[in-house]
């Protein structure tokens, strides 16, 4: 009887494994279906949101980032051309020497707006 005993502990049991490695087998394909089903759902339901966002892209002129990206790399890529230091900033309006200017045409605009004796007095 000690054969009988061995061959169960080395997996010999024949009579219950093969129908229980089949059903473990379906159970394990019906999950892979599954899985695949809720993917391509998935996949369809991006592609469809996808063309949805391409249209109000075209519509409005917005890029997508990755474009957006690939686009400020060639610029600098095309600014750096030739050139060992990182670009330089571009100076935002307002800096600099136009201050002054600005400050002109400021108090300009409030002498307009004074009595006439006033602005008599700031012209002088």
């Amino acid at each position: 009887g000690a054969t009988k005993d061995m061959g169960k502990m080395l997996g010999g049991d024949e009579e219950k494994d093969p129908d229980a490695a089949k059903k473990e087998e379906e159970r394990q394909e019906a999950l892979r279906q599954q899985e695949e089903e809720r993917k391509a759902k998935y996949a369809k339901m991006e592609a469809e949101r996808e063309v949805m966002r391409q249209g109000i892209r075209d519509k409005y002129g917005i890029k997508k980032k990755e474009e957006k990206e690939a686009e400020a790399q060639a610029a600098m890529e095309a600014n750096a051309e030739g050139s060992l230091t990182r670009p330089k900033k571009a100076i935002p309006p307002g800096c600099g020497d136009e201050e002054e200017e600005e400050e002109e045409s400021i108090l300009d605009t409030v002498i307009k707006y004074l009595p006439g004796p006033l602005q008599d007095m700031f012209k002088k």
